[in-house]
């Protein structure tokens, strides 16, 4: 699905500054390919092997490598605006305890956009991306769409954020990603929580939506009722798993499909391919891809 070109490491280097892109010198050989169809790779907060996760220099980095899907995680400040960043708090992947050292436990939500904006998103990373910064989410659609790349959003911990998937419906539209083009082909917004991927089916029924987690296979018709993927770590399953899942409809229609995360060494990303799976999240999607492709 995805073809790989001789210079796309050396375009990613270029894109992102000298020495910014850290490829593993010890990158695992691809396996000789059984013959299935290659699944869709996603790069997992951007191309978070290579430039700190969920800044818009990962998804510059999964640009260069020539890779469409990006995944992301969205939470919500203080003054109610949406930015990109996994964790609940703020400490892993900023320097917001020596910015602001008296305002443990640093939560995402304590803090508002003017002041997490002012924190250093990527020295934690390498001292080459030192002045990133925490993008909102407009700033990300925006870089995505410059890129042309596609996006699989997730809700983080949508309980903390109450009305949070009508604010990231809100500005997805204001950023121009609900239009029948993002909507049929390049938007996909998914969350661990149930209820949250319920609501955006409920808000926007067009949308495509994915369910995180490993259902047991009873269940998997209610999920079927509003989602159209479900999204299973890939230390949870296998080929019969993954054939339970895909011989479901979804609310479009249309089989439900299975992206697994986070697969990151060549020998796994074949195991997955090999269970059927439609696609898989990895923070190092080059090296999926060679492996599956």
């Amino acid at each position: 699905m995805f073809v790989r070109t001789a210079t796309a490491s050396t375009t990613a280097a270029a894109l992102l500054g000298a020495g910014a892109l850290l490829l593993p010198a010890d990158r695992p050989e691809a396996p000789e390919r059984q013959g299935q169809d290659a699944p869709v790779v996603v790069a997992h907060r951007g191309a978070s092997g290579y430039a700190p996760e969920n800044t818009l220099a990962a998804v510059d980095a999964a640009d260069a490598l020539g890779i469409s899907w990006v995944e992301n995680d969205v939470h919500r400040t203080r003054d109610g605006e949406l930015v990109v960043l996994h964790d609940t708090d703020l400490k892993r992947t900023t320097d917001v305890e020596q910015v602001f050292p008296d305002r443990a436990p640093w939560a995402v939500k304590d803090f508002t956009a003017a002041e997490v904006a002012k924190l250093d998103a990527g020295s934690w990373f390498g001292p080459q991306f030192t002045g990133a910064r925490v993008p909102t989410l407009t700033q990300f659609l925006h870089r995505m769409e410059r890129n042309r790349q596609k996006l699989l959003l997730e809700i983080k911990s949508p309980a903390t954020y109450p009305g949070i998937e009508r604010d990231i419906i809100r500005v997805l539209g204001r950023s121009g990603w609900l239009d029948r083009s993002h909507v049929r082909s390049r938007l996909v917004i998914q969350s661990f929580g149930a209820d949250s991927v319920k609501k955006v089916h409920s808000l926007r029924p067009d949308i495509t939506t994915g369910f995180l987690g490993t259902p047991a296979v009873a269940d998997l018709p209610s999920y079927a009722a509003f989602t159209d993927q479900i999204n299973p770590s890939y230390a949870t399953i296998g080929a019969d798993y993954v054939a339970a899942v895909q011989r479901l409809k979804g609310p479009h229609g249309k089989r439900l499909r299975v992206n697994t995360w986070t697969v990151n060494k060549a020998a796994d990303a074949v195991k997955a391919r090999d269970y059927g799976v439609d696609g898989i999240i990895t923070n190092f999607p080059d090296v999926v891809r060679d492996a599956t492709s």
